[in-house]
């Protein structure tokens, strides 16, 4: 018996969504009075026996060229392989896009329970029960499940990070992956510092910014806070903005500790992307734009006032002025 956490990665390094699962992970481990291992599959850059530090105590690396692009068809084998000889009982991975591939299909090999968009520890005082979200971010669910394995995919920034532990025992995991069912042929990479889907801090802009050439004062505003860049939908259809950047309910839907929205009005379909955010802040002339209802904090005012001031008062906070 043991929980199991598959480790996403990206070009060698740990992704941080990762991270929150493996704290998650070692959480429910030691609720259950059972460890935690992880699973690791393609080459890594990183020290992997490093990781204990966020509470995993095994690792488990199939270390193989052939695994350098993820591949949900035959990650679900290796993480399914690696369950069954670890004893796992619960899987743990986190809901990002290649877990939102990978879970069903690990659920189908291990004829699992599968909690997606998992949000809490699981409460094991009359079963196993595990709160997700639901309804894009406006309700919750409490699942319980009664298969012998469970796999709960945590949505991202939905558990904190925690360190503490020591190093783990890293052990090679020999495998025979095969031919991939997906080959890439050419990739694209998002320019910028910060990967959207894992920043902390988001500054998004919409259309109250009447165009492509005023962009400069938000990205000033997030050079500044070491924040992502963001859009609304209609700025990335009218290629103000690439589409990479698109968050809403058809673009990337983000969990931020802070979002900041400039000149966005809010619609339903742009909150559906970003009401898990921790904290929102709006800004825009408009005095009534909905996007103020589900704001932690308002300016009403003139973006090309406000955005400025603020960037050159966060600089001056920081010593960068």
């Amino acid at each position: 018996m043991s929980v199991l956490i598959y480790i996403d990665t990206a070009d060698g390094h740990v992704k941080k969504s990762s991270l929150e699962a493996i704290s998650y992970g070692a959480a429910v481990a030691a609720q259950l009075g059972t460890t935690a291992e992880g699973f690791v599959a393609g080459p890594v850059s990183e020290d992997l026996a490093a990781l204990g530090q966020y509470g995993v105590t095994a690792i488990h690396h199939a270390d193989d060229a052939a695994l350098a692009h993820f591949d949900a068809k035959m990650f679900a084998k290796l993480v399914a392989d690696a369950a069954g000889s670890t004893g796992a009982t619960v899987v743990v991975l986190s809901n990002n896009v290649n877990g939102k591939a990978l879970s069903p299909r690990l659920s189908a090999r291990l004829k699992a329970g599968l909690i997606a968009r998992a949000v809490a520890r699981p409460d094991t005082s009359n079963g196993f029960v595990v709160r997700r979200n639901g309804c894009s971010g406006k309700a919750y669910a409490d699942i319980k499940v009664n298969s012998d394995i469970k796999i709960i995919a945590l949505n991202p920034n939905a558990y904190a990070v925690k360190t503490g532990g020591a190093a783990a025992a890293v052990t090679k995991m020999a495998v025979s992956p095969g031919a991939p069912s997906v080959k890439v042929t050419n990739t694209s990479k998002a320019s910028g510092d910060v990967v959207l889907t894992e920043a902390e801090i988001v500054v998004s802009a919409g259309r109250g910014m009447k165009g492509p050439e005023n962009w400069g004062i938000v990205e000033d505003l997030a050079k500044a806070l070491h924040a992502a860049t963001a859009c609304s939908r209609p700025v990335a259809d009218a290629h103000w903005r690439p589409h990479n950047e698109h968050v809403g309910q058809t673009g990337f839907a983000i969990a931020p500790n802070l979002y900041i929205a400039i000149g966005i009005s809010g619609a339903i379909q742009h909150l559906a992307g970003v009401n898990r955010s921790k904290v929102i802040v709006v800004i825009n002339k408009d005095p009534e734009a909905p996007f103020f209802k589900a704001a932690d904090y308002g300016i009403v005012g003139d973006a090309f006032e406000v955005v400025p001031q603020m960037t050159a008062a966060i600089k001056k906070l920081k010593g960068t002025a």
